[in-house]
């Protein structure tokens, strides 16, 4: 049984960093997406970020381009991160990481939420101004 288990949120005031954990058992990875979703109040869930499964292919959206970072623990490769830097109060959200197939690293198939196939519980992030 594949589980995600995300960590690291918490309230910051604004320009401040926090950094979000997800820690994945039960895949064999492979041909995968690995990526952060993110829902504010109101509103459906959004792309933040995602890499393919080498790691070598990034994808931000436009609103976190320059500011967050996504990674995996070299050691650990079943954790991926979120280095997310000069917070603002529009990024107050909660965060879930997700594991998909990977069909074609591109923009439009990596940051469709449909692509993903398996979910955290999400960690919520909360920025004061």
């Amino acid at each position: 049984q594949v589980q995600l288990v995300e960590s690291g949120g918490g309230l910051v005031q604004a320009g401040g960093h926090l950094r979000l954990s997800c820690t994945i058992s039960g895949l064999t990875f492979g041909r995968n997406a690995l990526g952060w979703f993110r829902q504010a109040p109101g509103q459906g869930r959004r792309f933040v970020a995602a890499f393919d499964w080498t790691g070598d292919n990034q994808f931000y959206s436009d609103s976190v381009e320059g500011r967050f970072s996504i990674a995996m623990d070299s050691a650990e490769m079943n954790t991926i991160y979120l280095e997310m830097s000069n917070l603002r109060p529009n990024d107050t959200a909660v965060y879930y990481c997700a594991v998909g197939p990977l069909y074609t690293a591109t923009y439009s198939t990596i940051a469709d939420k449909e692509n993903y196939d398996y979910w955290g519980q999400g960690t919520r992030v909360t920025v004061s101004s």
